[in-house]
C-alpha cells in the first residue's frame, strides 16, 4: 500500500514538472503598448514603466511582420511626442539595424503623452505608416501615494488580523 501511494506521488510530480515546462510567458510592462498597420506591428515600451520626469529613462521599440511576428531586420523610424495636443519633441527619422530601437529619453511633463511613430519605405505600403499611443509618466509624488496605498492595505490586514485571528486559534484548541 506504501510503496502505491510513494510511486503515484512520483507519479504526480513528475508530471507537475514537465506539464509546466511547455509555457512561459514575459511581464508585459504597464507603460507598454502594441499596434499592427500594413502589416508590420510595433510595440514600445518605457524602462522603468514610469518615467520620472527629468530623469534618465529608456524608450523601447520593436518591430515586426506578419502575423507569425518575424522580426525586421532593419528599418527607419521617427518618433513625435505630443502633450496636451502640442508638439513637444521630435526624434528625426533614424535608420536602425536589427528589430529593436532602444534609446535614452528624458520626459519633461507630468502625465499622459500621444507618441506618434513612423515607420519609414516598409517593403509593401505605402509611404509612411503611423502607429500612435498613449504612454504616461509619473509625478515625483506619485510613489508617495503608491506608498499611501500600500501602506493603508497593510493596516487594513493588521486590525482584521488582530481581531479574528483570536477568535480562530480559539475555535481549533477546542
Amino acid at each position: 500500500m506504501a510503496t502505491t501511494r510513494s510511486a503515484f506521488l512520483i507519479f504526480i510530480l513528475i508530471f507537475a514538472s514537465f506539464s509546466g515546462l511547455g509555457t512561459a510567458y514575459g511581464h508585459s510592462m504597464f507603460n507598454s503598448a502594441e499596434q499592427s498597420i500594413g502589416g508590420y506591428r510595433v510595440q514600445v515600451a518605457t524602462a522603468p514603466e514610469f518615467p520620472q520626469i527629468d530623469e534618465p529613462s529608456q524608450f523601447l521599440i520593436k518591430v515586426t511582420r506578419g502575423f507569425d511576428y518575424d522580426e525586421v531586420e532593419d528599418f527607419t523610424m521617427g518618433i513625435r511626442v505630443y502633450y496636451n495636443e502640442q508638439q513637444v519633441d521630435a526624434i528625426p527619422p533614424t535608420s536602425v539595424d536589427g528589430s529593436h530601437w532602444d534609446f535614452d529619453y528624458v520626459w519633461r511633463n507630468i502625465g499622459n503623452h500621444v507618441v506618434k511613430v513612423d515607420l519609414y519605405d516598409m517593403e509593401g505600403s505605402d509611404g509612411i505608416l503611423t502607429y500612435t499611443f498613449n504612454m504616461g509618466t509619473q509625478s515625483p509624488f506619485g510613489f508617495l501615494f503608491i506608498s499611501a496605498i500600500t501602506t493603508g492595505a497593510f493596516v487594513f490586514l493588521g486590525v482584521m488580523l488582530y481581531i479574528y485571528l483570536p477568535k480562530i486559534l480559539k475555535k481549533s484548541k477546542q
